[in-house]
């Protein structure tokens, strides 16, 4: 426990530093692109909208589902994806890809997956409120259920942190782990219900799907904008996600801070 305790003191007293490594990183990203940080909406935008034409329109034909709209019920499981998976991939790259100023400067490499986390949360946070106004548009009103909204942002912060923290020790220690895990994450991305509705399948098969973390921030989100159920309906589900999240934090936090003294010379 002394080791989470560490980790978390370390990104406690480091959280202006991780907020302005994650800003200029937005900054630089984008410094010598006319638009600048436009491309920050424009790209999910377009994501979503190849998204919604092959499996809405090519594959669905525009059916609903549970009589919500296809793209209203796309959107609101599928932004929370584009926050996610580049969250994961390039969070678990973030101590390796910082490397040089690790070596410059005097700050625990335990806060570099947060400023990962951090440049991309403050995008999805912008698509949180285009996602409502679509709702809007489309009479949808998460109304009362929108309390639960920090609830799942808590939920994806503290599993994507914990996640990040022991990737990205990984990642020096054994390179290929990059390359697998960018692999994975497209597998993911099809056996979690992002854009295909899971209540058809057996319930065995739903059982299953739960195994799978990202199936409770994404159906959590979901649940949420489109009214559909609160954090406590199902309990064991919930604490199944906490459980893990946990334990990879634990186990994450015990790893890092045993090879980060020795990550210059793993590379």
């Amino acid at each position: 426990m002394r080791f989470v305790l560490q980790v978390l003191k370390e990104l406690i007293q480091n959280f202006h530093l991780v907020f302005s490594l994650a800003s200029y990183d937005i900054k630089s990203k984008y410094r010598m692109h006319n638009l600048g940080i436009i491309w920050e909406i424009i790209t999910p935008i377009l994501k979503i909208m190849v998204y919604w034409f092959v499996f809405g329109i090519g594959i669905r034909q525009g059916a609903p589902i549970n009589d919500i709209p296809y793209f209203v019920w796309l959107m609101a499981g599928l932004i929370p994806w584009l926050f996610i998976s580049p969250a994961v991939i390039q969070g678990c790259n973030s101590v390796y890809a910082k490397v040089n100023l690790v070596s410059k400067m005097k700050f625990p490499t335990s806060v570099l997956p947060g400023v990962s986390i951090i440049s991309h949360f403050r995008n999805f946070l912008i698509m949180l409120v285009v996602l409502l106004v679509i709702l809007l548009a489309n009479g949808f009103s998460p109304g009362i259920y929108l309390l639960q909204l920090p609830y799942y942002l808590l939920c994806a912060l503290a599993f994507l942190f914990s996640f990040t923290l022991l990737g990205s020790t990984i990642s020096i220690i054994f390179r290929d782990f990059q390359l697998i895990l960018q692999n994975a994450m497209r597998l993911i991305f099809f056996i979690t219900p992002i854009f295909w509705d899971p209540s058809h399948l057996p319930h065995s098969y739903q059982v299953l799907l739960k195994l799978n973390p990202f199936t409770y921030l994404i159906e959590g989100f979901r649940f949420t904008f489109l009214r559909q159920g609160w954090f406590y309906t199902d309990k064991l589900f919930g604490l199944y996600f906490w459980s893990t999240t946990l334990l990879i934090l634990f186990i994450g936090s015990f790893i890092h801070l045993k090879f980060r003294s020795k990550f210059i010379d793993y590379l």
